[in-house]
């Protein structure tokens, strides 16, 4: 009986044996594979090094001529000027105005000088010195946080939640940004302050905005007036507040109200005072006023300059590579570097590949 009752434990220690030694392997394993990882980065790093330090003067010769070549590009190119404007956008003409510009490119490419002289308002030969057009929006980290914020306010608390910033940048469209710049590259330092006044004119004289732009001002107007309207009734209930006040000096206050038939209850919530409550009232109705003082002057314009940066245009002699401007001799110099690596790196790999086919 004693041998009988003892086997399941017997069996249940080496079951518990077995799965703690699995659970340790398997742990082994992958230790082994996160150091192997690690040990071949390295291994990989370690030949990187000795790879540059053989073939370190070639590099060099390499990155060498290509400053040479940068210098000599930079003193024998066409000089390239550029100017810009930052713009404001007062209603969503963000798509328009990356239409406009990406049609005036169109036609530089197509060599189309007289129409795009004729819609900007250009002389062919001042149209010819153009390279380019470009624009792109005026935003800083900060504001980029502030519309996020913006925009998952608008959200329901559900949905809002599955909403990650990462997401929010990658999906969110450079033209809806309020300030925008744009910017012209030409081959001649002349004045583009008519060009960019051109391309606002464009935009503002288009017939959908100017339709929402007489709606707006409408709707402005009227909200307006009606607020002047209560305020000056408001002044005047002040006023008649007053006259009860000054008679109720020398009679009571009470019957004399009911005589007049204006009753004047105070707030049931706090204990202000009910000259208090009306000026508090004054205070809100022209702080509306205010703001929508500033509402029309703002739809007075669609899109608007703001201001006008070099208008005769500054010398770039640069190539922007990853939104980062780098000088002719620094661009040519890593770049032929960077290439005389490529093809190295190249030739150790067809030399690994032979080794290995006569291995086999």
């Amino acid at each position: 009986m004693s041998t009988n009752s003892n086997t399941p434990n017997n069996s249940d220690e080496v079951d518990l044996g077995q799965l703690f030694k699995l659970i340790g392997n398997a742990f082994d394993r992958l230790f082994n594979f996160i150091r192997n990882i690690f040990k071949n980065l390295f291994l990989m790093f370690v030949w990187i090094v000795f790879f540059i330090k053989r073939r370190i003067i070639i590099l060099l010769i390499a990155g060498i001529f290509g400053v040479i070549i940068g210098v000599f590009k930079n003193k024998t190119s066409a000089p390239k000027y550029e100017s810009s404007v930052t713009v404001v956008q007062n209603y969503p003409t963000g798509e328009n105005l990356y239409s406009s510009v990406g049609y005036y490119n169109d036609l530089l490419r197509q060599k189309d000088y007289e129409t795009l002289g004729s819609v900007l308002n250009l002389d062919t030969e001042k149209t010819k010195s153009i390279l380019t057009f470009g624009v792109s929006p005026v935003i800083s980290d900060n504001n980029k946080l502030v519309a996020f914020n913006k925009y998952i306010k608008q959200l329901d608390s559900l949905a809002a939640t599955k909403i990650e910033y990462e997401d929010f940048l990658e999906n969110n469209e450079n033209y809806t940004h309020k300030y925008q710049q744009i910017s012209i590259s030409s081959t001649e330092r002349n004045s583009f302050k008519s060009v960019f006044e051109n391309i606002v004119k464009s935009i503002n004289e288009n017939s959908f905005f100017l339709n929402e732009q007489k709606k707006d001002i409408t709707e402005l107007t009227q909200t307006k007036e009606a607020l002047e309207l209560a305020l000056s009734k408001s002044q005047s209930l002040q006023d008649t507040y007053k006259r009860v006040l000054e008679q109720g000096l020398n009679e009571d206050q009470t019957s004399k109200t009911s005589e007049i038939g204006i009753t004047f209850e105070g707030s049931s919530e706090t204990e202000k005072t009910k000259e208090y409550e009306l000026y508090q009232n004054d205070l809100d109705l022209r702080s509306q006023l205010v703001r929508i003082e500033r509402m029309l002057l703002d739809k007075q314009y669609i899109i608007e300059m703001i201001s006008n940066k070099q208008d005769s245009g500054f010398a770039s002699n640069s190539k922007i590579v990853f939104g980062r401007e780098l000088s002719f001799e620094l661009f040519y110099g890593l770049g032929l570097i960077l290439l005389a690596f490529m093809v190295l790196l190249g030739i150790e790999f067809l030399k690994f590949i032979e080794q290995y086919k006569k291995s086999v």
